[in-house]
């Protein structure tokens, strides 16, 4: 396996998917070309991109093309003070909590900072938001509260959405909690309690079903395996730190983050955070 993804990590032209610009560009096809022109800017989950682009030993990409492609973006400064929380980058509302999980599974947040944010206090303020809006319930849906909460893309009710504090359907999706168990693990735990409790409608044959509406009393058939996956490692992650751990002590990533400016905290400073 390790053969394999190096295999693979070396071949990707990282640069030329910047088409000579300051971003990287998603979605070339052989078949249609560069149709999208898709530039990836701004807080998303595409974070874990830029340092793989960076941290490649063949085609990697120059800093600016991260400081000034994917920094440059109108949602990824913030600053504001959200639910109580101050929010260092991303959208007004938080965004679907995906945001937080998926460049972060094997990327270490804790004491990881750059010129943009401390990663760690993005990601527990981002967290509490989201959890913050379903406590607080504007669109007063049945069923959500303190230990119903977390909105994340999945399944609905008609079709895929990217469920979030300003697309809050009455959806609750559970990797969306799960995923976040390192950010808030007593909050996390009373979720994943609620979750069991809702029985073999929710609990099924390959873990929680993708998502479900307590105000309509619908539930997914289905499981995903790209929201089953941040729901095994975060919990992982905060019981020992394992793929954190792994991923961190790639000397190839640790080159990246220096030629992309990032830094860590003492772990004194980092525990008290």
């Amino acid at each position: 396996m390790r053969s394999l993804i190096n295999a693979l990590w070396s071949e990707v032209e990282w640069d030329w998917y910047t088409r000579g610009s300051e971003a990287l560009v998603w979605h070339w096809s052989p078949v249609h070309g560069w149709a999208m022109d898709l530039p990836i800017h701004g807080w998303n989950e595409c974070l874990i991109a830029f340092i793989l682009a960076a941290s490649a030993a063949r085609h990697s990409i120059e800093p600016d093309v991260y400081h000034r492609g994917w920094a440059a973006g109108r949602a990824f400064a913030n600053g504001r003070s959200i639910e109580g929380v101050r929010l260092p980058l991303g959208p007004d509302h938080g965004g679907p909590l995906f945001f937080s999980h998926y460049s972060f599974l094997g990327l270490d947040p804790r004491a990881l900072r750059d010129r943009y944010a401390d990663y760690w206090h993005q990601n527990v303020a981002y967290t509490h938001i989201n959890r913050t809006h379903c406590v607080r319930n504007p669109g007063k849906f049945d069923g959500y509260g303190a230990d119903c909460w977390g909105l994340t893309a999945s399944d609905s009710i008609d079709g895929y959405v990217a469920h979030a504090p300003d697309r809050d359907l009455g959806v609750i999706t559970p990797s969306g909690a799960l995923g976040s168990f390192p950010y808030a693990p007593a909050e996390c735990e009373l979720a994943l309690r609620h979750f069991a409790s809702r029985g073999d409608r929710l609990w099924g044959e390959y873990g929680f079903r993708d998502a479900f509406s307590p105000s309509t009393d619908w539930c997914a058939d289905s499981y995903l395996a790209i929201d089953q996956g941040p729901i095994v490692v975060m919990i992982e992650n905060y019981r020992s730190g394992l793929l954190w751990r792994l991923f961190m002590s790639c000397p190839e990533i640790q080159i990246g983050l220096a030629r992309l400016g990032f830094s860590r905290r003492p772990k004194a400073a980092a525990a008290t955070s």
